[in-house]
């Protein structure tokens, strides 16, 4: 994409183009599964890589592939999984971080987690209003979608066992219960281990078993949670892959034996790159000014605040118009990408986050180097510390580290096909097709699956 008149140019293209796509009369269910954090080299190289993970590898034999995924600014979790539900940018679908923003730290860490705030056709609106059913189990910012018949979300606000509680309470009425009689208890929000996944997809088994969901979405987290605690390609986050591997087996078991003819797309949202060092941005924004404190220790005012997205960061100016203002901000990132302690590898002014369909609120977004990531605010921590995590994600998406997944098999879809590289705003468009329903602001082409 372009500046804003070239988005809006492309969007208006792509409304143009879907009006005209032929609609597709057969329609086919599809089940769509998110493995948070798989890195295309993980299924492609896994031997190589010593893993043991046959039903990803089936894709490869038995549908089509690509080699990677050409992701969003920022690579994080929700505005990506965004993507892959709606075909277009953050620019335009609203989801533009996993947290929102809140100078003042008073929303307790809040996420993104409700659909209201997404501004664009979603998978789930498109099928239901082309007459399909419609379900999901765990999948990011879909709590409160009116266009699933079945919804299980994703939410959590502490970790403790009132969580469930809200979950019950948003999820479609009677499902969490019916589900959980037959299933045994559900997993925590917050709870992104493996066990937890493996119940998740327990869970989504028995909704295909109940309900034939036309099209379904599952997310599973475990591998991303794995990946950033002890590293990407590390013996914790392969074997992690390995046991959701066997859930993936049994979720595409469980609709093949309920839905012969449907389609089966495997995705995820980013790739990953290990790290060792953390990056606190609002030290040197609070020492140049920018940030003030109250005797607490807390923001009393800001100007310009960084909004951390794992190896990026946007910088929000209180006043955008404010030409002193940005030029104050842009002269200290320009200051603080001349030290090598800082790890900056590119601030972006507003043109080019625009050109990558990044966050319209961010008057700068700064590119952290690989092996480096943006700290929480901190009010009294030093510029640059040992990293937390030993893997992230969140770079610009040229980085060849941030490429994500996808893989699909069904009928129409041929054997062994390589798709090469994609931009992940075509997922959604051709799963689209699949089902034989419109997504007409779709921002790319639908991908080519057949001979």
């Amino acid at each position: 994409m372009g500046g804003l008149s070239t988005a809006k140019a492309l969007v208006t293209g792509a409304v143009l183009l879907g009006s005209a796509a032929p609609v597709v009369a057969r329609a086919e269910p599809v089940l769509l599964i998110s493995i948070d954090g798989l890195r295309p080299g993980d299924v492609l190289e896994a031997d190589k890589r010593g893993l043991k993970i046959p039903n990803l590898r089936r894709f490869l034999k038995e549908g089509a592939f690509t080699t990677g995924v050409v992701g969003n600014l920022p690579t994080v979790t929700y505005p990506s999984h965004t993507t892959l539900i709606t075909g277009v940018a953050p620019a335009r679908h609203g989801i533009v971080s996993n947290t929102t923003f809140d100078p003042r730290q008073i929303n307790y860490g809040g996420w993104y987690w409700y659909a209201q705030d997404i501004t664009a056709p979603t998978l789930w609106d498109a099928a239901q209003q082309g007459g399909l059913t419609t379900g999901n189990v765990h999948w990011p910012v879909s709590v409160g979608v009116k266009t699933l018949n079945w919804n299980m979300p994703q939410i959590w606000r502490s970790g403790h066992a009132d969580d469930r509680k809200l979950i019950r309470a948003l999820a479609t009425d009677g499902l969490y219960d019916a589900l959980e009689h037959d299933c045994g208890s559900y997993a925590d929000g917050i709870d992104e281990g493996v066990d937890a996944d493996e119940t998740r997809a327990k869970f989504a088994i028995r909704l295909i078993e109940t309900h034939k969901p036309d099209f379904l979405t599952v997310y599973l987290a475990a591998l991303d949670h794995e990946e950033h605690l002890h590293g990407p390609g590390s013996a914790e986050a392969n074997g992690v892959l390995e046991r959701l591997d066997a859930a993936v087996g049994k979720l595409v078991a469980a609709e093949l034996e309920q839905r012969p003819d449907a389609t089966i797309a495997l995705v995820s949202d980013h790739g990953f790159a290990s790290t060792d060092t953390e990056i606190n941005l609002s030290r040197a924004f609070i020492d140049a000014g920018l940030i003030k404190l109250g005797a607490d220790g807390k923001v009393a005012s800001w100007d310009a605040m960084p909004w951390p997205s794992g190896g990026s960061i946007a910088v929000v100016l209180a006043r955008p118009d404010d030409l002193a203002l940005k030029g104050m901000v842009g002269a200290l990132l320009e200051k603080l990408s001349a030290d090598p302690q800082a790890r900056i590898a590119r601030v972006a002014d507003q043109p080019a986050i625009g050109r990558m369909g990044g966050n319209p609120q961010a008057s700068y977004y700064v590119d952290l180097k690989p092996g480096a990531l943006a700290g929480n605010f901190s009010a009294d921590g030093p510029l640059t510390k040992p990293s937390r995590y030993k893997g992230m994600h969140g770079y610009f998406p040229a980085l060849p580290e941030m490429r994500s997944t996808f893989m699909i098999m069904g009928k129409g879809v041929a054997r062994a096909r390589n798709l090469g590289e994609i931009d992940m705003r075509a997922i959604a468009p051709t799963l689209a097709r699949q089902m034989g329903v419109q997504l007409p602001l779709a921002e790319v082409a639908t991908l080519k699956l057949g001979d």
